[in-house]
């Protein structure tokens, strides 16, 4: 039976009962008698669950799975208490005199405690049956599955999940290349003076999808000196703002402001000096307030260079607001027309069908049902993409109108949209509910990485063990399910780096359900959003009043968001007073240290100190029986004690330190040092990066006890230690990221002692001196991205890739030392990007016609000796971006569109950008072809 959120309490007092041994028999039999109850009521709740969705809950039922949701929580803390108290008397390893004083101690200690969790045990069923008996008086009856009429759709990845986004793709898009060509002519052929176009439509019409295919159009670019996209949402930040406008503005300036240091004032003092001889397009999207336009404008510069504003809205009265000359426009987007809708549904629904048609039976009921969509984008994507889980047959898709018309009928107050969320998020099996409410966590706009979104999840409890399947990759068809069903959308690099994010309209819908159902409480400027109890929080901004807020509550999980400040005194008080803590997130935070007191939060299993300043962690970091995952990503820490040896539960130890100011160094990924004994955590899935430390081969040895990691990297390899890594690493059988950087540039490795890499290796990057390619490197058949960096090969490395079937992306950066390198005829079918850098002997690239066919990415970047751009490069017609960097002034010069002799080869290319370095730092100015200054500084 689908679970409720019994399901984790049942589950954790099966993990009691696994105790057998170290139970009292009165425990066991009161904790078997609890679980077996729990399993009765579980229907019950269902049947309340079911009934609350649609709206036939009455208030005193409300407040009944309310009870018995508290009651669940209360259970939860009790078991994880005992077994807290039973693992601390298992865990002490003495012996002979001492022990048995202690062992008598402790068990003259211990009978109370087991004695009380039998009697709170015995006093929760007394209540429980008190639950029960009312439910059943309020009409509740054990639900059966099926009864609600729909169909739970197997999540698994073998049914070939199609990835959808919510953010309509361009090859989706209907109906909107005459609005787009529309604004394009406006922005283009407009006056000479600033002009704000504001983009009005109320929610999921499809503002922001027409203006950013306008502000990614060809003819934009090469109109306009510079662009900028701001997203603004409710609860913008001035400041925020204009440094994000001066991040994408003013790159290259050398004169610039420290990011700490600049005021508001100070910012749109830069903003209109960078502004003052360039033609610009800013689009500001998602706006609320007027307020936010009477201060913003101050950066713009009032001159007639024809600068252009776009500005999308949901009010109506910010944009006439805004309209402040006659030059300023107003466009109120309209609903699709009928045969519009038709046609973006049948994309949507019917996804695998001939040319995406409808089957003929269905053809009347898939008319009823965009019927109600009210020609809005965002919900017909939303009903479509829940269709297209369904069979295409009547009786399905008649049970979904059916429960459509209910919803209308019965809640006259709800919008076509939020009617079409809410249902599609009634369809969803319970595990998906919790994971897609969980965004709700998350600030507004906000995009998180897939790794870390799973690694929540994981500790939260929302992903189901599956034989054979590592929760990772449950969390992965999880979060595929949601994309698929257009609830969630992302943006993939290299086939497998996923950025993830909720559309504003979903996040409202998830923010009500949240308060409606307890989910998690938002702390927001000191201020608590919701009422009630919840067992999840949400810190923004502020840590102000957080301690006092949180008193008397009974959180188990924190996120920090944008916080000013986390001092040391309020980190103890939260480690001192929340022992029951299960997830901490810090990442980002200005912390400067952990306190001793984590040690006190035994049932930790996540903990995530990424983006702080923390130096040290304590030794009590060992006392963390139950820890998972630890993230020190970018931390300040370089070694890790001895203790995290005790970790016996870790599968996640993250600690990579990347700098941007010595991006192109050996050194700019550093690493950590470990001490002997990491062979213990046999259940590591991730180690990033370890530190190949003093004792050297004995260390490495070590690692290949490691067999499960799926990713995994190591710093300061010697050709010493070549042949045990290899080893070590031919022992990873499950390995899907490889990453392996030496002591020093001028260090030769040796990895051909590879017998039997791991098949399953999906990205390799290699920042050492080789000369010698692998052989195996061609064997990897699974491998989606490579990195060679400071490999100095003497042989051409491209004939030993050209055949791997899912090779999406190369970079070679001080890879390889001959002259020349030759894209063959029939290889590379799949290769999206290359990144070729500081090539010193390369002469010549050869591209055969017919090969590189999906490549959208090239760059070149200080490859001198380089005289021209490769011919076939014209032929490359899915090139969507090239950026030559620190480039020879004549291999630049060619380029020019007056009179460049290759010009030709690249006049196809939409994006075309010419950098150069400047400053100390790493920083680039960036020039269109034909621009004056860059004219300038090539003659």
């Amino acid at each position: 039976m689908e679970q409720t959120f019994l399901g984790p309490v049942i589950q954790k007092l099966a993990e009691l009962l696994a105790e057998e041994a170290n139970l009292l028999k009165g425990v066991h039999k009161e904790a078997g008698s609890l679980k077996d109850d729990l399993e009765i009521i579980q229907p019950f709740l269902k049947d309340a669950e079911a009934k609350l969705e649609k709206g036939e809950l009455g208030d005193a039922s409300k407040v009944w799975i309310k009870q018995l949701r508290e009651k669940a929580d209360h259970i939860e803390d009790v078991v994880d208490e005992y077994i807290h108290h039973l693992r601390t008397k298992i865990c002490r390893p003495e012996h002979g005199f001492v022990h048995f004083v202690r062992k008598t101690c402790h068990f003259a200690k211990s009978i109370k405690p087991r004695h009380d969790i039998a009697s709170e045990i015995q006093d929760i069923k007394g209540s429980l049956r008190e639950i029960k008996e009312r439910g059943q008086s309020f009409g509740l009856r054990p639900f059966e599955q099926g009864s609600s009429g729909k169909k739970t759709t197997n999540v698994d990845a073998s049914t070939g999940l199609r990835l959808g986004s919510l953010y309509i793709k361009e090859d989706d898009l209907v109906g909107i290349d005459s609005k787009s060509k529309e604004l394009i002519s406006s922005l283009v052929e407009g006056p000479s003076t600033r002009v704000v176009t504001s983009l009005v439509g109320e929610g999921g019409i499809g503002k922001t999808t027409l203006a950013k295919k306008v502000y990614d159009d060809d003819e934009i670019k090469r109109h306009f000196d510079c662009r900028a996209w701001v997203t603004v949402s409710q609860s913008y930040n001035v400041e925020k703002i204009l440094k994000i406008m001066k991040s994408q503005i003013c790159h290259g300036i050398e004169k610039t402001l420290r990011d700490n240091g600049s005021t508001i004032e100070e910012l749109i003092d830069l903003l209109r000096d960078c502004l003052e001889t360039k033609r610009y397009v800013v689009v500001f999207d998602d706006v609320w307030e007027r307020d936010f336009w009477e201060v913003i404008k101050h950066a713009f510069p009032t001159k007639n260079k024809a600068d252009r504003i776009i500005i999308t809205t949901r009010n109506a009265s910010i944009s006439n607001s805004i309209k402040e000359t006659p030059f300023d426009i107003v466009h109120e987007l309209k609903p699709l027309s009928s045969e519009l809708v038709w046609e973006l549904f049948c994309k949507k629904a019917f996804p695998f069908e001939p040319e995406t048609q409808c089957p003929k039976e269905l053809d009347h009921l898939s008319h009823e049902i965009i019927q109600k969509c009210n020609g809005l984008p965002l919900v017909i994507v939303a009903i479509a993409g829940l269709l297209s889980t369904k069979e295409k047959i009547e009786f399905e898709w008649r049970q979904v109108l059916d429960n459509l018309n209910y919803e209308f009928e019965n809640n006259p107050q709800l919008t076509s949209v939020s009617t079409i969320i809410f249902f599609s998020y009634h369809d969803l099996p319970y595990h998906l509910k919790s994971c897609f409410l969980y965004f709700g966590m998350l600030p507004e706009d906000y995009s998180i990485f897939d790794q870390r979104l799973y690694r929540l999840w994981i500790a939260e409890g929302f992903i189901e063990s599956r034989r054979g399947k590592t929760l990772e990759k449950v969390a992965q068809e999880y979060l595929n399910e949601l994309i698929n069903r257009n609830l969630v959308s992302c943006h993939t690099r290299f086939g497998f780096q996923r950025r993830c994010q909720v559309h504003d309209l979903m996040r409202d819908f998830i923010l009500a359900r949240v308060d409606e159902l307890c989910f998690s409480q938002i702390l927001d400027k000191g201020k608590a959003r919701f009422k009630g109890k919840s067992r999840r929080l949400s810190v923004y901004n502020t840590t102000k009043d957080a301690l006092e807020i949180l008193r008397g509550s009974e959180i188990r999980s924190i996120i920090f968001n944008n916080v000013d400040e986390l001092t040391e005194s309020f980190a103890i008080s939260l480690f001192k007073n929340f022992k029951l803590l299960k997830l901490l997130d810090f990442q980002g935070a200005p912390m400067h240290n952990i306190p001793k007191e984590v040690g006190n939060l035994f049932h930790l299993k996540y903990l995530s100190l990424h983006g702080t300043k923390v130096k040290f962690l304590p030794k009590s970091i060992g006392n963390l029986y139950n820890l998972q995952t630890l993230n020190l990503c970018n931390t300040l820490v370089e070694e890790i004690p001895k203790e995290i040896n005790k970790l016996r539960n870790l599968q996640r130890l993250l600690a990579q330190r990347y700098s941007h100011e010595i991006e192109c160094s050996l050194n700019s990924y550093g690493s950590v040092r470990i001490h002997e004994g990491i062979r213990c955590l046999e259940d590591l899935l991730t180690l990033t990066f370890v530190e190949a430390n003093d004792d050297g081969v004995d260390f490495v040895k070590e690692l290949g006890k490691l067999t499960k990691l799926e990713t995994f990297g190591i710093g300061k390899v010697t050709a010493a230690m070549g042949k045990e890594l290899g080893t070590s690493i031919g022992n990873m059988n499950h390995l899907e990221e490889l990453f392996i950087n030496s002591i020093r540039e001028e260090e030769t490795l040796d990895f051909n002692c590879i017998l039997s890499p791991p098949c399953s290796l999906r990205f390799l990057s290699l920042r050492c001196r080789l000369e010698v390619f692998p052989n195996w490197i061609s064997m990897l058949q699974n491998l989606t991205g490579l990195s060679l960096r400071f490999t100095r090969l003497i042989d051409e490395p491209l004939k030993h890739l050209k055949d791997l079937p899912n090779l999406a992306f190369i970079r070679l950066y001080q890879a390889y030392d001959g002259e020349e390198l030759h894209f063959e005829e029939g290889g590379f079918r799949k290769l999206k990007e290359v990144l070729l850098g500081k090539l010193e002997g390369l002469k010549v690239v050869k591209i055969d016609r017919g090969t590189l066919p999906v490549l959208e990415n090239f760059q070149v970047e200080a490859c001198l000796l380089m005289q021209e751009i490769p011919s076939n490069i014209k032929h490359l017609q899915n090139l969507k971006s090239l950026i030559i960097k620190d480039m020879p002034r004549e291999f630049v010069a060619g380029l020019q569109p007056n009179g460049g002799p290759h010009y030709s080869k690249i006049k196809h290319v939409p994006s075309v950008s010419i950098q150069y370095k400047y400053g100390e730092w790493t920083k680039f100015q960036s020039y269109k072809l034909g621009e004056p200054d860059l004219l300038q500084r090539l003659q």
